[in-house]
């Protein structure tokens, strides 16, 4: 875009909003892990089976390069399964994104057949190579029709649009949601926090996890309160926003029993927080919540998320980009490695925590450690995992900005290996 100049390094902010059409390009590891989850659901059929259709709706699609990346990168086997609507009610946008579609088109042309819409009715929708543009409101355009993957990522918070997203779910669907409002998540802004999010947070090493909790609750009892229950399937915190990616089930029963995941993080003496249903009024000056309690990520799908992985479906190759240079792309080497690059910053960590972060855990900062342990340093991470394994249990470095790292080894363990670590280096 003329008003939008080119990154020059590793964007990790918010990118300053230009006017319309506005692209963040610190959100492309965001789109890539949208692209790998959504291709995951196709070849592994744990959203829809039979081989059958995925309708996926960008409820916010701005210039359209989640949309376009969707039907670019997810395999070409799988594409004759997706049926993607992008809307925006930003006109100049929506126009950007179907001019990119019209002049850069996928590879390979995809045409689909009518439907019929939630009402029975037949779709009047018309799709442009595979993808249908709409020009509504986000809220019009989810529950206007049932889609099995909703991807809602407005600029700031999404609490507006939370409702229409989950009824225009169909029984069993996916919405991936993204919050940039980082200061009311994390507890900095206090009073948005409680506003928006009904929350006390505590400003400390946990303020990004809790961040990520907190809006998975918020999702969860939203759900609820429609007979719906979620499964996190990916959830994290990535430089100035939050990211988490649910499934999404109606079920009354398990609706009710919600609850069982909500609770409050309390800062402790003896170790370094604890998970309770409801704090004591002792204990409440050193809690956040209330906060999602239950498992983080999906075992199964997120250790699927490899750079390897990553790197084969969604760089390009050496043949792309030598196509794309024939059309005006102006990179260079350096373009390419900081792309492939990106693509792997992307997931890094995933895989290897992905276990850990799907059942019960305990997550540390390394920074925090030698405090902890009463010593003088940590020790590296690599080593410290090492040791952990070593020492039976399972460890992994967790992807945040800050050296975090997760374990299911009490905290008494990793104290005694910090401490002997320490000892052994003087």
């Amino acid at each position: 875009m003329e008003e939008q100049e080119r990154p020059t390094h590793m964007p990790r902010g918010p990118a300053k909003r230009t006017g319309p059409g506005f692209l963040n390009p610190a959100m492309a590891p965001a789109r890539t892990r949208s692209v790998m989850l959504l291709a995951d659901a196709l070849e592994h059929e744990w959203l829809v089976k039979e081989q059958r259709p995925i309708r996926a709706l960008d409820a916010l699609c701005a210039t359209g390069v989640r949309i376009r990346r969707w039907r670019n990168e997810i395999p070409a086997e799988l594409q004759h399964r997706l049926r993607i609507t992008a809307n925006d009610l930003d006109e100049f946008a929506l126009a950007w994104a179907q001019t990119s579609h019209e002049q850069h088109p996928p590879e390979q042309p995809v045409e689909h057949e009518p439907e019929d819409d939630r009402h029975g009715q037949t779709s009047t929708a018309v799709f442009d190579n595979g993808v249908h543009f709409q020009r509504l409101d986000a809220r019009m355009a989810m529950v206007g029709a049932a889609y099995q993957w909703v991807d809602l990522d407005p600029f700031g918070s999404p609490i507006q649009f939370l409702d229409a997203a989950l009824q225009s779910l169909s029984r069993t669907g996916v919405v991936e949601v993204t919050a940039t409002d980082t200061a009311a998540l994390t507890g900095s802004s206090p009073s948005s926090q409680a506003r928006r999010y009904q929350a006390k947070g505590l400003v400390d090493a946990y303020a990004h996890d809790d961040a990520v909790r907190l809006l998975i609750a918020t999702v969860a009892t939203t759900a609820a309160r429609l007979d719906k229950v979620v499964t996190p399937l990916l959830a994290l915190f990535d430089g100035h926003h939050v990211r988490i990616s649910l499934l999404v089930r109606t079920s009354k029963s398990e609706a009710t029993a919600i609850r069982k995941s909500i609770g409050w993080r309390v800062r402790c003496k003896d170790v370094p927080y604890r998970f309770v249903q409801h704090p004591s009024p002792e204990d409440l000056p050193n809690a956040s919540g209330p906060l999602w309690i239950g498992p983080m990520w999906h075992s199964d799908i997120a250790g699927r998320m490899t750079e390897e992985r990553a790197l084969e479906m969604c760089h390009p190759t050496a043949g792309d980009i030598e196509l794309a240079r024939s059309q005006g792309l102006t990179w260079d080497e350096e373009d390419i490695e900081h792309s492939a690059r990106e693509v792997r910053r992307s997931v890094r960590h995933i895989a290897a925590a992905a276990d850990l972060m799907s059942r019960e855990h305990l997550l540390l900062n390394l920074d925090t450690l030698p405090r902890l342990a009463g010593v003088g340093g940590a020790p590296k991470m690599e080593k410290l995992i090492a040791a952990l394994i070593e020492a039976g249990h399972a460890a992994a470095r967790y992807p945040d900005l800050e050296p975090m790292l997760v374990t299911d080894a009490p905290f008494e363990t990793v104290v005694q290996i910090v401490q002997n670590a320490r000892e052994s280096s003087d």
